[in-house]
């Protein structure tokens, strides 16, 4: 891989990884609002050790010793940095476990998002979807029935990856729900910022969650995914101290991170079934969409500011 095709993965990496934990950043801001200075440091500084270097720094390698459980954990790392022949070959017979796990992760977070959550309405069709959200479990149970038909035909474990990514969905999911409840009793007296740095911890691991598995529609290069996320949490963390009310303004960047969710999923889906899509795809159509929403945005905040 050149050091074009590597910056453009880097780059798409990074931005995805910005928009798609905006959600997260104004949690933090909102949280950080009500702490003491002090505190406000501490999170900064040791929570960007955490979230960065120990979370979305671990993540990639996990996943990847995961889906090759013979190697041992530390040799496999050393490995996958230095690209040894082992662990590519071993990782290309992994793929596309991972991959379809991914996919279906991706595809369901997208839907849950169109059918059941708050959002401003960036194209037609959307508050329609939004009206059914009672059909949100039947549609996903339909695709996810349909994609292991398919799967069982290929190999009976990449219809188990299927399944794999559907309970990784609801379970990082429960977390997410239980995470808005504890966000509204935290902005309340009374409560610590021992406990309010603690909740943020969880929060950030639960929204790397989603950031570190799109990775991999990216590229299976563990090091261009952590320069990509690293790079993306970086900049979200100081967004996150410095500029949240500028960010609020953008109102449909939140739907530019869940179409380049669903479009990652889909690449990740068809890849596993052997479909080679080409490496710049998913860094392009990241940009493609996020640049239209951000353009959206723009355009709405201004229209908004002229009455």
């Amino acid at each position: 891989m050149n050091f074009f095709s590597s910056l453009i993965i880097i780059l798409g990496l990074g931005l995805f990884e910005i928009i798609n934990s905006i959600d997260n950043a104004i949690i933090n801001a909102e949280v950080l609002s009500t702490m003491k200075p002090s505190s406000r440091r501490w999170f900064v500084t040791w929570g960007l050790f955490i979230s960065v270097i120990l979370v979305r720094g671990v993540l990639p390698f996990l996943i990847v010793w995961i889906l090759n459980p013979g190697l041992n954990f530390l040799s496999m790392v050393s490995s996958v940095i230095k690209s040894t022949e082992a662990v590519s070959l071993s990782l290309d017979r992994s793929a596309p476990y991972l991959l379809l796990s991914g996919g279906i992760f991706m595809i369901f977070i997208f839907f849950h998002w169109l059918f059941l959550e708050d959002k401003n309405f960036g194209l037609p069709g959307e508050r329609f979807i939004a009206r059914q959200g009672v059909w949100f479990y039947a549609v996903i149970s339909i695709i996810l029935t349909y994609v292991v038909w398919q799967a069982t035909s290929y190999d009976p474990w990449l219809s188990f990856s299927a399944v794999v990514g559907s309970t990784v969905f609801f379970i990082t999911h429960g977390f997410k729900q239980t995470a808005e409840t504890a966000e509204k009793k935290l902005l309340q007296k009374g409560i610590s910022d021992i406990s309010k740095i603690l909740y943020l911890e969880v929060i950030d691991t639960t929204f790397s969650i989603d950031g570190v598995i799109a990775a991999f529609a990216f590229t299976f290069y563990v090091p261009l995914i952590l320069l990509g996320n690293g790079l993306g949490a970086l900049v979200l963390r100081q967004i996150t101290v410095s500029n949240i009310k500028n960010i609020k303004k953008y109102l449909y960047l939140k739907n530019g991170a869940m179409y380049s969710i669903f479009f990652l999923g889909l690449v990740m889906t068809l890849d596993s079934f052997g479909a080679h899509i080409p490496f710049w795809f998913s860094p392009a159509a990241t940009f493609s969409i996020i640049s239209y929403f951000y353009w959206k945005s723009e355009v709405s905040s201004k229209t908004k500011a002229a009455k």
